[in-house]
């Protein structure tokens, strides 16, 4: 089966739907940006603090409702800067929690593939008692860093697809 790709970042990317979400929305400091490289990438940077019980920060794409039925798999290319982040998956945008799975970067370009069925159910940090990702759709995606460290971060994304 062929890939289905989700977004693919190039110089003419529009952003409009990619939205920062940071611990601010519950008293944190911590400032994420989104924007786009001389190159063409997608770039999630910023700076995460403890402050105020803070320490995350997030950039979510909701996309029209997409059917993933024959797709196992999301694969990242992405290049980050030694750090994990998490990547998060809703099958509906309207519901309260996120599947979610880590990833660590190497500073190098990568393609991470990621199962969609060992996504586990998470909401605030929590993994929730419910089965494993097995939805039929998918309708937002995010990118989130929170390793309760004070840090820097910065993190490419050239595409993201299902395979």
């Amino acid at each position: 089966m062929a890939s289905h790709i989700i977004f693919d970042f190039n110089q003419k990317s529009d952003l409009k739907n990619w939205e920062i979400i940071d611990d601010v929305v519950m008293g944190g400091k911590s400032s994420g940006s989104f924007g786009l490289s001389p190159q063409g990438y997608g770039v999630f940077q910023g700076s995460i603090s403890l402050d105020n019980n803070g320490g995350f920060s997030s950039v979510h794409y909701k996309f029209e409702r997409t059917l993933i039925g024959g797709f196992t798999k999301i694969r990242l290319k992405i290049k980050g800067d030694n750090k994990t982040y998490q990547f998060r998956i809703k099958s509906s945008s309207g519901d309260y929690y996120s599947y979610i799975t880590s990833f660590s970067t190497t500073g190098d370009w990568q393609d991470i593939e990621i199962s969609l069925k060992n996504m586990y159910p998470s909401f605030r940090g929590r993994k929730l008692d419910k089965p494993n990702f097995s939805e039929d759709t998918i309708e937002e995606i995010a990118f989130l860093i929170g390793n309760k460290n004070e840090e820097e971060f910065k993190l490419l994304i050239d595409k993201i697809e299902l395979q």
